[in-house]
């Protein structure tokens, strides 16, 4: 794979971690409104950003999905997009901000282990310093930045219960599916997907979604759901699966940890927080992680140890 690909590829992923990183805040104030409930804002999300999926596929060459590959797209459905957004939608109002971050910063390194166990992906101590690296950088930002972004005040066990669901079954998603996300087009893949984990939503909202007063939704809500959907749906699992194809699993995972950069960058522009030395030699040590992965693959690939299985 070519430098370039490999360029667009980062860019793709790092796009789409800066869009949850806004997303982050944007969810909290929609499950603060109680106008729709978790599984409801997931049936909107997979309802409308698969619609869009489905209609750009019409635009581009038909291209067959293997009937083999469909319950692994089910099953890769339910890993990457039903689990985590319905945990960390439920988990919103159950968990503290600083709790969310944290346990989100155990995605990489799960995912490094899901990438050894399934693609036989090798853990080289380049890899693990800089996960080591970055997950230090993101802790010493978290405990550097302001906690108190509304919520509860401490996260209840159940907080802790989905938090952990969600960082486990994203790196499996990460960690075991690249060779079927390289076998179609992104827009395939992600149409089909949406169609699953619309199928897994739809019987435990439609009666919600029914009955709802949309009339009594406040106008902001509508704005913020346009966002989730266009932008934290559409593009952004356009952007994973387009950077999946061009980058090793831990390499995308590990794009995670622009979450909390976002966050404390929207938090100082918005006067909630200020700029200090530990929160720039936190963002240096968070990249300086991800250069150290990324030269892991690099060597590997040298070496012919990294050189992908088709």
């Amino acid at each position: 794979m070519n430098g370039k690909s490999t360029l667009i590829g980062h860019l793709a992923v790092a796009g789409a971690y800066i869009i949850f990183g806004l997303n982050v805040i944007l969810c909290k104030d929609i499950a603060r409104s109680d106008a729709f409930s978790p599984i409801a804002i997931f049936t909107l999300r997979a309802l409308f950003a698969g619609g869009l999926f489905w209609i750009a596929s019409l635009f581009l060459p038909k291209e067959k999905v293997d009937r083999r590959d469909l319950p692994k797209i089910v099953l890769a459905s339910f890993l990457g997009l039903f689990v985590p957004q319905m945990t960390f939608l439920t988990a919103l109002d159950v968990s503290t901000a600083i709790d969310i971050s944290i346990i989100g910063t155990f995605t990489p390194i799960f995912t490094m282990f899901f990438a050894a166990i399934f693609l036989k992906e090798p853990i080289t101590p380049l890899k693990a310093g800089g996960v080591a690296v970055s997950f230090a950088g993101v802790l010493l930002l978290i405990f550097n930045s302001v906690r108190a972004t509304g919520g509860v005040e401490h996260t209840l066990p159940i907080g802790f219960v989905l938090l952990l669901m969600n960082a486990l079954s994203f790196a499996s998603y990460l960690g075991a599916f690249r060779p079927l996300i390289a076998k179609y087009s992104v827009v395939t893949f992600m149409k089909w997907s949406f169609l699953a984990s619309l199928l897994m939503s739809l019987p435990f909202s439609v009666r919600e979604l029914l009955t709802c007063d949309y009339a009594a939704v406040p106008a902001q809500v509508y704005w913020e759901m346009g966002y989730l959907i266009l932008f934290a749906t559409f593009f952004a699992y356009f952007m994973i699966p387009y950077g999946q194809q061009r980058l090793r699993p831990t390499l995308v995972s590990m794009y995670v940890y622009l979450q909390p950069v976002v966050t404390a960058v929207i938090a100082i522009v918005m006067r909630e927080d200020v700029l200090s030395w530990q929160k720039v030699c936190a963002t240096l040590l968070i990249f300086i992680g991800v250069a150290l992965v990324n030269r892991s693959r690099a060597a590997g690939a040298a070496s012919g140890t990294g050189s992908m299985k088709r």
